[in-house]
């Protein structure tokens, strides 16, 4: 039986058009979503920084949001999309065939952490707390905020970047670079001094941003009730201008290795030119990283005569004019501390 070459050619376009038309079949079938009843809520996917568009296949597939690992790359490479997904975590509604999830992910803005920092901690805290929340490497962080080719391009005249990291509530990507975090934190930092009235207040005590962030650090130190940032800022320059050594127990606490704790009187002979009981003047950095509000303390205090002070055991100080003064509520508050001592000590005997 012959056949005519008309015959022949009808019958491979149909055979073609059949082919194509069976594979958009699959490709449509394999592209559907996987079941949503898997899926509830929003799934999880990392992308590490560095990794390859077969790498986040492999993740979508594991985490059960592809059919077909095969049809989603091939729908990559041919839109394009396989080159412009970013790192980062991304939280992936459900119900999302191949062709939206990798429009979702070509789009997708990743995820966020809030991260709280304390005014008053040292940058290896801060790398702890950032190492934990978003990932980051904490050597790296603090290799960094030492690190005087770096420090010098941000702040310029300064050996490190301690007492220049803002701390407050940030929202970073998981793993954003080390060098992005500080450089942010510094910048909003630098932007306190930006004032006109605040650079007048540097050139009268002829401090550098290193010298306020210094008296900051240990006005926050000294300070648990914000009304008395300015009072205890003005304590200090007080003595300052007087000539008197600021005495400040933070700077002590800075010295000490572990946790505060109570100052002994020999520690007070601490040789280290960060004891301020032993030295005159300001110590030579940062022993933390002060807020805004003590940052802003410690530029515009109070105007007082106060030159002591002394703890009163609840946060807050007792100020005094003189020495006579100082030691007469120094004496008040030692006796109110040990008869609570004592009171302690016979409710845990009778007990």
């Amino acid at each position: 039986m012959k056949f005519s070459l008309k015959t022949i050619i009808l019958s491979g376009v149909l055979l073609i058009i059949l082919g194509l038309a069976a594979t958009g079949i699959w490709i449509y079938l394999e592209s559907r979503p996987v079941d949503e009843r898997q899926h509830h809520q929003n799934v999880t996917l990392r992308v590490p920084s560095g990794a390859t568009f077969r790498q986040v296949t492999d993740s979508l597939f594991a985490e059960d949001l592809l059919r077909n690992k095969m049809v989603f790359r091939a729908l990559g490479r041919v839109t394009g999309k396989d080159r412009s997904i970013r790192s980062g975590i991304f939280e992936i509604p459900p119900g999302l065939n191949a062709y939206d999830l990798l429009t979702y992910l070509e789009n997708a803005t990743p995820k966020q952490f809030k991260v709280t920092l304390p005014e008053g901690i040292t940058s290896n805290k801060m790398a702890e707390i950032l190492a934990a929340k978003v990932g980051i490497d904490s050597t790296i962080f603090v290799d960094l905020v030492y690190d005087s080719t770096f420090t010098a391009k941000l702040v310029g005249n300064s050996p490190n970047l301690e007492g220049f990291l803002l701390p407050e509530t940030y929202h970073f990507e998981w793993k954003t670079p080390e060098e992005q975090i500080i450089t942010r934190m510094v910048e909003n930092t630098l932007r306190i001094f930006q004032p006109d009235s605040v650079i007048a207040q540097l050139k009268k005590y002829e401090w550098t941003f290193r010298d306020a962030l210094t008296m900051a650090s240990i006005v926050e130190g000294e300070a648990l009730v914000d009304s008395e940032r300015v009072i205890i800022s003005s304590v200090y320059h007080n003595r300052l201008r007087l000539g008197m050594r600021l005495q400040a127990d933070p700077t002590i606490q800075f010295v000490l290795p572990g946790p505060p704790r109570r100052l002994l009187f020999r520690d007070l002979e601490i040789d280290s030119p960060y004891n301020t009981y032993k030295y005159a003047g300001l110590p030579p950095g940062p022993i933390s990283n002060p807020g805004k509000a003590s940052i802003l303390a410690a530029i515009f205090p109070e105007n007082t005569p106060f030159v002591y002070m002394v703890a009163i055991g609840d946060g807050r100080h007792k100020f005094s004019k003189t020495l006579r003064e100082h030691n007469f509520w120094h004496a008040k508050f030692n006796e109110v501390r040990r008869r609570v001592k004592r009171e302690q000590r016979q409710n845990n005997g009778s007990q």
